[in-house]
């Protein structure tokens, strides 16, 4: 028997949500250790190393995204599930440089679910899609006791236009486009600990496509970029400097957080990525005086999160100025120069 709408709650049928349900990145990076990549002269982004998408060169012209990414429900209401995870997934294709094309849904639901209630999370997805300019083309559901939705995205880009994270440069300026603290939202709102307002504004950011943010950036010249989601801030500054060979300097004094995000921090709310990210993350990070709220936002699950920017410095105050004219959000978070690791100061 189908269970009536009005009464279920998505979230409680999750262990957790969102990317808070990623893989642990430390478990991830000895998983992948063994495996052997695909040797392909076209393969110009795979395993080696890994990055938000892959991508393979169809011609001189042409080169295809590949992404997918799934989680189990991160809010109650379906149409913002959907729009969610939705969103979640075509990020990865804005974050490689990359226009999404087509997608198909990854769904799993209990059967018991009310139809009307699937029917608003693929429309809701299918939505989001449009307005990214791609189609959603079909898809594939199973049965499961969790609820899961996400898609799996192809994209192109031009060969010589795909960014990934592994090319900042020293004298580089660090940029986030989206605030953070989405993880520690949505625990504090099922916790009781915050209202309505700071969830809407949470769930507003997480439905914010990195479209417009991708197509100014597409304008400069940019190093290095990647979504910043389940690894959490400090978790993919560590990829982004690691792989490009650099050393990332953070002032934590200028992360952006969704309101109440800090408040929930300093009353001592954690996410269940919160761990993992530490794990991961942790040891490639010295901290300087950095107040226990803001380090845990660093280590915060982002769900949809924003584009992290490694570009020239000196290009700064031109994108800030574009962002600003477009009435798009961008902070500066940071540098970039010769060494390894992450310092927070």
């Amino acid at each position: 028997m189908e269970i009536d709408a009005a009464h279920v709650k998505l979230t409680d049928l999750a262990s957790c949500g969102g990317c808070a349900a990623k893989y642990s990145a430390a478990r991830l990076e000895q998983l992948l250790a063994g495996f052997v990549p695909a040797e392909a002269e076209n393969l110009l982004v795979g395993l080696a190393p890994a990055d938000d998408a892959a991508v393979y060169r169809l011609d001189d012209e042409r080169a295809l995204i590949f992404t997918l990414d799934f989680f189990p429900p991160i809010v109650d209401d379906p149409s913002d599930y959907g729009s969610i995870a939705a969103t979640n997934a075509l990020n990865d294709v804005f974050a490689m440089g990359g226009t999404p094309l087509l997608a198909l849904s990854i769904a799993a639901f209990p059967e018991e679910l009310p139809m009307e209630m699937l029917a608003e999370i693929f429309g809701a997805a299918d939505e989001k899609v449009r307005a990214s300019g791609a189609m959603l083309a079909g898809g594939h559901t199973i049965r499961d006791d969790e609820p899961k939705y996400g898609l799996a995205v192809v994209g192109m880009v031009h060969p010589d236009g795909v960014w990934t994270k592994a090319a900042a440069q020293p004298g580089d300026a660090l940029y986030l486009t989206k605030p953070l603290g989405t993880g520690l939202i949505m625990t504090g709102y099922k916790r009781a600990q915050i209202g309505s307002q700071q969830l809407e504004r949470a769930v507003g950011w997480m439905k914010t496509l990195n479209m417009d943010a991708a197509e100014v950036l597409r304008r400069v010249k940019v190093n290095a970029v990647t979504d910043v989601t389940g690894f959490g801030l400090f978790g993919h500054v560590h990829e982004l400097a690691e792989r490009s060979g650099v050393r990332a300097l953070l002032e934590s004094e200028r992360f952006p957080a969704i309101d109440g995000a800090l408040d929930l921090a300093r009353k001592g709310v954690r996410t269940s990525g919160d761990p993992r990210n530490r794990d991961f993350a942790g040891r490639h990070l010295t901290l300087k005086g950095v107040p226990d709220a803001l380090v845990v936002l660093g280590y915060d699950p982002q769900t949809a999160g924003g584009l992290l920017v490694s570009l020239p410095a000196q290009q700064g105050p031109a994108l800030e100025a574009e962002f600003a004219a477009r009435r798009l959000f961008l902070r500066r978070v940071g540098a970039v120069e010769e060494g390894g690791g992450v310092f927070v100061d």
